[in-house]
C-alpha cells in the first residue's frame, strides 16, 4: 500500500492555536451561559416535541444516492457538527446524519441518548472518490475533533459521542489504520488516538429533523455557539479541499 500523505496535519498547533484566540473572543453572553450552568450539549437542544419522534416518522433520505459512489461512516461527536464538517468539502455530495455500532433495530434519538443502545451518533458520506479521497476524508475525520478522549466531545458525554471510524471493506479499513498508527506515531496530539476502528454491521438514518441540520438551524444555540465557531476553524485549516 502506497505511503499516506498526512500534509495538513502540521497544521494541528494552528488550529489549536485559533481555537485559544477563539476562546479569548467568547462573547459576553455565552461567558453567562458558561458562569450559570447551562452549558450547552446535543441532547439538551430538542424541545419536547422532536425529542419524541421516531425512525418510524422519517423518508428514506438515501432513495437518491448513487451507489455508484464510496461511502464512508464516521462517528466523532454530535453527528450535527459531523454533518455541517462535511458538507463543506468539494467532492462530497451527500451527509446522512444516523446511528451505527449498537444492537436495537430502528433505534429514536431518544433511545440513543440514553446511552444504552451501543449506537454512535454517525454521519454516512457519500462523495465522488474522483474529487475527494477516502484519506483526505479521514483527515478531515482527525482535524474536525479530538480523538484522544474517551466518550467526549466537549460537553457532549457518552457512548453514542465516541469517536469512532465503521469501516466498509477491508481497503478503509487498512487505510485507517495506517494512518492512524502514523498520526500516533508523528506527535500530533498529546496523547494516544484512541478512536474506534471497527467493520459496518448496521446504519440508521436519523429523524428528519436532524438531517441537515446546522444549514436549517443557524441561528439555534448550539449552532451558534459550538458547531459555528468549529466549522470556521475547521476551513481555516482544510481550505483547499472546500466547495467553491
Amino acid at each position: 500500500m502506497k505511503k499516506i500523505d498526512l500534509t495538513g496535519f502540521k497544521n494541528l498547533s494552528g488550529l489549536r492555536n485559533l481555537k485559544l484566540k477563539k476562546l479569548k473572543k467568547i462573547s459576553t453572553k455565552f461567558i453567562f451561559i458558561l458562569l450559570t450552568g447551562n452549558i450547552i450539549s446535543c441532547a439538551q437542544t430538542n424541545d419536547k416535541n422532536t425529542a419524541t419522534m421516531t425512525t418510524n416518522n422519517i423518508q428514506n433520505p438515501t432513495s437518491n444516492i448513487d451507489h455508484s459512489q464510496d461511502t464512508a461512516t464516521f462517528g466523532a461527536g454530535c453527528f450535527w457538527c459531523v454533518e455541517a464538517v462535511f458538507q463543506s468539502l468539494e467532492g462530497v455530495d451527500t451527509v446522512i446524519s444516523g446511528y451505527a455500532g449498537g444492537k436495537i433495530k430502528n433505534p429514536s434519538y431518544k433511545e440513543v441518548c440514553s446511552g444504552n443502545t451501543g449506537h454512535a451518533e454517525v454521519c454516512q458520506i457519500n462523495f465522488d472518490p474522483n474529487k475527494i479521497s477516502y484519506e483526505d476524508l479521514l483527515k478531515a475525520f482527525w482535524l474536525s475533533h479530538d480523538p484522544t478522549t474517551m466518550n467526549r466531545q466537549g460537553n457532549d458525554e457518552g457512548t453514542q459521542y465516541r469517536s469512532v471510524i465503521f469501516y466498509h471493506n477491508d481497503t478503509q479499513k487498512e487505510i485507517a489504520k495506517k494512518l492512524k498508527k502514523e498520526l500516533d506515531a508523528s506527535g500530533s496530539w498529546d496523547a494516544p488516538i484512541i478512536n474506534e476502528i471497527s467493520p459496518l454491521t448496521n446504519f440508521y438514518a436519523a429523524e428528519n429533523y436532524h438531517q441537515n441540520y446546522y444549514n436549517s438551524n443557524p441561528n439555534q444555540s448550539y449552532c451558534s455557539y459550538v458547531i459555528g465557531p468549529k466549522l470556521e476553524k475547521f476551513k481555516k485549516v482544510f481550505k483547499e479541499k472546500l466547495k467553491k
